[in-house]
């Protein structure tokens, strides 16, 4: 239990305190700049800003992956140049555009479109202007035995590259049971990818090692989920908003302000100690994304 005077000096010390979202995305057409600024003056710290399908590059092509990539690359040095945050970058193609993309051209071409995509966002970490491949995956809704199983063929070959090039992957994937960090630790191991650089976003509080299978959960920031987590014993997760920056839901998911929020919330109110947010916000993001 953390003392009282514990907690003062931690809240004394507050700003000190890293604050990382590990799942923001910037758009264009949206708050962007704006939004990220707002995260630093909450007490933010760092992010990892994740491509998205931007309205600006549809997906028509293999090469237009490379094209939208840019899109993050540009909102990325503007970030850095207009901030003073740590902006780590993770592109790959998001799975849901392999739907659309089978619908209209046939499913064996949509998977070389994705195929392609995942080759251009491995090629952007060699070069060093990406550090993760994500988000990418499978469907988190039912769909049909075909797409499932081609999404797991374009996973296992971005977890092919990612062995290549010794970086994580970030997956967007269904997420109600164990068995999905079960399934995803199988297809890591299957290449030689260390299930450690399996990062899954959008993670329920599973964050023991039998509910993890060594995959690296990366939480909603809610209190309920953080309680949870800290109630099993380990600080071994990361925190995310998954800010989705569209003006048209300005109240989806998480405010752009949320984690660093929530870090206050946890010191303040003992659930965690500042050595427990270093570990989260500082320890765990350096040590996945060092390059």
């Amino acid at each position: 239990m953390i003392t009282f005077i514990k907690v003062f000096a931690a809240l004394r010390d507050m700003d000190m305190l890293p604050a990382y979202d590990n799942h923001f995305h910037m758009s264009p057409a949206g708050r962007n700049l704006a939004a990220l600024k707002e995260f630093e003056a909450a007490g933010g710290t760092g992010i990892t800003l994740v491509t998205l399908p931007y309205a600006e590059v549809p997906i028509r092509e293999g090469a237009d992956f490379a094209r939208s990539y840019e899109i993050t690359f540009r909102l990325a040095e503007r970030a850095r140049a207009e901030t003073g945050l740590l902006v780590n970058v993770a592109v790959g193609p998001y799975p849901i555009l392999l739907i659309g993309l089978a619908e209209r051209y046939g499913l064996p071409q949509a998977e070389s479109i994705l195929m392609k995509g995942m080759d251009d966002a491995a090629r952007a970490v060699a070069e060093g202007r990406a550090v993760a491949l994500g988000e990418i995956g499978r469907p988190h809704f039912e769909c049909s035995a075909e797409i499932w199983d081609a999404s797991n063929r374009i996973l296992l070959h971005g977890m092919e590259l990612a062995r290549d090039q010794s970086c994580p992957v970030i997956i967007h994937c269904e997420s109600g049971t164990t068995e999905t960090n079960r399934s995803l630790a199988a297809l890591a191991k299957e290449v030689r990818l260390d299930p450690a650089l399996v990062v899954k976003h959008s993670s329920p509080p599973f964050v023991t090692p039998a509910e993890t299978y060594g995959v690296t959960p990366s939480l909603p920031a809610s209190k309920t989920f953080i309680k949870t987590a800290f109630a099993k014993g380990t600080d071994r997760f990361l925190l995310e908003t998954d800010f989705i920056d569209d003006p048209t839901k300005p109240g989806a998911i998480m405010a752009a302000t949320t984690v660093p929020n929530k870090v206050k919330w946890m010191v303040a109110s003992g659930t965690a100690t500042p050595e427990q947010v270093v570990h989260i916000c500082q320890d765990l993001p350096e040590q996945l994304y060092r390059r």
